[in-house]
């Protein structure tokens, strides 16, 4: 028998069904980055305008349905909005988990000299606003919500990147989407240590022990998917009884995935090469030798990509078009009124996020830059990265996400007014700088 088997120039493709003509597209869809920005945004106005019509009343109390379970002695029992941000949120976290893994081992945060400047921005971009909330409420009932201003959603900011197009120079891209990264380590950190009111030892020790399993099936060599989803949903479970929020159980398996490969590219071309040979000889009427022969293929195919690729790739949709907006849909629902604006919470959020951010930022890296701890990038000015900084200001996501931990009632209602048009302030003026600073694009390029 002849096989076909094609050329690096032309490899041969699978099968094409009358259906991939629907599913490829969308696929490719789900793919892009920038688009979950635009879904974000367009489920947010609906959750606003549905908090704010005659339907209001029904909307709201849908997130407050009661949903539980018993084992036994053991219960869990809480509202659908606190299993969206305590459960569902653990698989965002996750990726921020993965994230995170990859920036600082094959990343841009690898490198010291090159990470110095987006870490030093990232620390003025938490530090400032917090200094500034913290301003108008010290002593005050708001105090709790001093972390709210910290952080920066990299879905917003990638769709801003996205609408400038080719006027956004490669490194303004690398920098901020660093300083993104570089900020969620701060948000986490200021979820595990500002927001842990108090501890049950007991959980936090069976939690920790997950970990440990985890880590020792890990150095074993498991690898079934399913043994580590018991264990991790496990210790979720006990970190969600400790007291620590159970979404840093997401952070924590996220950075434990390792970023290499089982599987070799030269064993799998090996692997490859002898299974060609096979199918091309007489086993290819062996059922059983031709099913092992396959199997061990296609396992060396999966395993050939490093869990930290190919959870992240495949994870990246579910989260920027199904838990995010699931998310928001759950929590950006707040009854806007006048007053609101004027709410102490609401104009110091808008303050941290609109001037805290793209102040923290530029003073930061001009600190960092004067020391000679870092270098600023050829062809950016300090106006660019000042727009920058306002696009940072962008806190949607994560900034309700820590708002929900520390205010309850009128006051969270305020500080998510305030994260709303704080975050719409900080695209609106950082897109404008950037349109007005950085040169158009040339006719000719591609």
């Amino acid at each position: 028998m002849v096989m076909n088997t094609g050329t690096c120039e032309d490899p041969p493709g699978l099968p094409s069904e009358p259906i991939d003509t629907v599913v490829d597209p969308l696929k490719r869809f789900l793919h892009i980055e920038a688009t979950s920005g635009i879904v974000l945004l367009v489920v947010t106005l609906t959750a606003l305008l549905l908090a704010n019509s005659p339907l209001a009343e029904r909307f709201l109390a849908f997130w407050k349905i009661p949903l539980g379970f018993r084992i036994g002695s053991f219960q869990m029992s809480h509202s659908l909005q606190h299993w969206i941000n305590d459960g569902l949120m653990a698989i965002f976290f996750f990726v921020i988990g993965l994230e995170v893994k990859r920036e600082l081992v094959i990343g841009e945060l690898q490198d010291y000299r090159q990470a110095a400047l987006p870490l030093a921005a990232a620390v003025g971009g938490m530090l400032v606003p917090a200094g500034i909330y913290l301003f108008f409420h010290y002593g005050a009932p708001g105090e709790r919500g001093w972390g709210i201003a910290m952080a920066t959603d990299i879905a917003f900011v990638v769709g801003c990147l996205t609408v400038l197009g080719s006027r956004i120079p490669n490194s303004l891209r690398i920098m901020l989407l660093s300083l993104a990264i570089a900020d969620d380590i701060g948000a986490i950190l200021v979820i595990a240590i500002g927001y842990t009111e108090s501890l049950n030892l007991t959980a936090l020790v069976l939690g920790m022990v997950g970990i440990g399993v985890v880590i020792a099936l890990m150095k074993v060599g498991v690898r079934n998917l399913a043994v580590y989803l018991i264990f991790m949903v496990l210790t979720w479970v006990a970190f969600h009884e400790s007291g620590i929020h159970a979404t840093i159980a997401g952070v924590i398996f996220g950075l434990l995935i390792p970023t290499k490969a089982w599987i070799s590219e030269g064993r799998l071309g090996t692997i490859v090469q002898k299974t060609g040979c096979f199918l091309q000889g007489e086993g290819w009427s062996t059922p059983k030798k031709r099913y092992a022969l396959l199997r061990d293929m296609e396992v060396a195919a999966r395993k050939s990509i490093s869990p930290l690729e190919r959870f992240e790739t495949e994870l990246h949709p579910w989260v920027g078009f199904a838990i995010m907006p699931i998310f928001a849909l759950a929590n950006a629902g707040v009854t806007i009124e006048i007053s609101d604006f004027m709410n102490p919470v609401a104009i110091a959020v808008m303050l941290g996020l609109v001037v805290g951010k793209p102040l923290g930022i530029v003073i930061f890296s001009w600190l960092a830059v004067r020391l000679g701890l870092a270098r600023l990038p050829e062809g950016i000015s300090w106006g660019v990265i000042a727009g920058g900084g306002f696009l940072a200001g962008i806190g949607f996501t994560m900034a309700i996400f820590i708002a929900s931990l520390a205010l309850e009632g009128n006051l969270l209602d305020a500080a998510k007014v305030g994260i709303i048009v704080g975050s719409f302030l900080s695209a609106i003026v950082g897109v404008i700088i950037l349109v007005l600073l950085l040169p158009k694009p040339s006719q000719n390029s591609e």
